[in-house]
């Protein structure tokens, strides 16, 4: 009965069956027998990799190597922005996505990863999906594999059960809520038995001109989209605040993937040649040039809000209460300067955005949408230091 049930062990999904042939194959294939170099698994979104970034710095001398022998595998969603903030460290990019679904790519990441012959595997996020991250540090079957106990619940208890045995440490790095850039210098201050005081996240970045039309004075990011619909502020209310930024004499860029095409015709109805349509025309180092140059970023809760505040752009982020305290707002030893997070106080924080009172997946969550566009413009009017004397940007062609 013992062996039965750790071969098939109850309490696990279809899915994690289906991937099990796949840790078999890894564990038969051979890898090199010389161990070395450190792999650090981040399957994360952006706003998280601007949180961890500055942690980063201290694993070469937490591990003992020089930084290109660390391996940060990270996803495609941020390779763009590699050679800025990852240099001198080696950078390794897969799709996610792809890896905890499709068979033969999940085989073909696992079997590199065991291939490449780590000495150490670690992996410090706390949410997490088990069957992608903890699977990449399994995979390795570094001699030394480290992992923070992660955030778990009903649904995936089983399945961290199974992997986290077969870690050789796991580091509790805080209850829920800790914040996630506080849980990285808890991380390697267990690690490494010194205190790492938390930094304040940022990015290094490069000092390029951002792409704009020339002559732009002093302007505006407003970043409205989100790949979660509950998380996005109504683009009524920003294009109220665009409205004000135009009247006070700002220039307005609005800013989005393809996706957010459907605010074109309203952002052409305002009808000034200050406000700038940069829509689906900006690669992602574009998008943090403008972010790294704004007098202000109005953003929702998502990647590019965390990138302008890792570039230290004065930050305006609108937040909601699904996991409060956890990524936002970011806690007062390491707020950037100039970072202003807005929220509405409901009794129902901490849904993990499994919000029972909106009435379709669509809709905008209600303590997002409850921030209203007085408290908003109040802080941009703060930021920008409306009324005053505003110069043009002397760095634009």
């Amino acid at each position: 009965m013992g062996l039965l049930a750790t071969l098939f062990p109850r309490g696990m999904r279809r899915r994690w069956w289906l991937f099990r042939p796949i840790d078999a194959l890894v564990a038969l294939w051979p890898a090199p027998k010389a161990r070395r170099g450190v792999l650090v698994v981040r399957m994360d979104g952006i706003g998280d990799m601007v949180m961890v970034r500055r942690a980063l710095d201290a694993y070469p001398a937490a591990f003992g190597v020089a930084a290109g022998e660390i391996t940060v595998l990270g996803c495609h969603s941020w390779r763009a922005l590699a050679a800025e903030v990852f240099a001198g460290f080696t950078l390794v990019t897969i799709d996610e996505h792809a890896f905890e679904k499709k068979w033969l790519y999940r085989l073909k990441i696992a079997l590199w990863v065991r291939r490449q012959g780590f000495a150490v595997a670690t992996c410090d996020m706390f949410m997490r999906k088990v069957m992608t991250a903890d699977t990449l540090v399994w995979a390795s079957r570094a001699p030394s594999r480290i992992v923070c106990q992660p955030f778990v619940t009903e649904r995936t208890r089983r399945e961290y059960a199974w992997y986290l045995v077969k870690a050789t440490r796991v580091i509790d790095t805080g209850p829920y809520p800790t914040h996630e850039g506080l849980r990285h210098f808890a991380f390697l201050s267990a690690l490494t038995g010194t205190v790492h005081p938390p930094l304040v996240p940022a990015i290094p970045w490069r000092e390029q001109a951002p792409k704009l039309p020339a002559g732009t004075g002093a302007y505006v990011v407003l970043n409205f989209g989100s790949n979660e619909p509950g998380r996005r502020w109504p683009f009524d209310a920003f294009l109220a605040v665009a409205r004000q930024c135009l009247e006070a004499g700002l220039t307005v860029v609005f800013v989005g993937a393809a996706q957010e095409a459907f605010a074109k015709p309203r952002i052409a109805e305002l009808g000034s040649p200050q406000a700038i349509d940069t829509i689906g025309t900006l690669k992602l180092g574009e998008l943090v040039d403008v972010l790294k140059h704004a007098a202000c970023v109005v953003s929702n809760d998502t990647g590019p809000g965390h990138l302008a505040l890792g570039v230290g752009a004065p930050t305006v982020l609108i937040v909601g209460g699904g996991h409060f305290g956890s990524f936002v707002p970011y806690p007062e030893p390491i707020r950037p300067p100039g970072a202003v997070f807005l929220s509405h106080a409901m009794d129902c924080y901490h849904c993990l955005w499994r919000c029972p009172k909106r009435a379709g997946a669509a809709d905008t969550f209600p303590c997002v949408a409850a921030v209203t566009t007085e408290r908003v413009w109040a802080e941009v009017r703060r930021l920008t230091r409306v009324g005053e004397k505003v110069p043009e940007r002397a760095d634009l062609p």
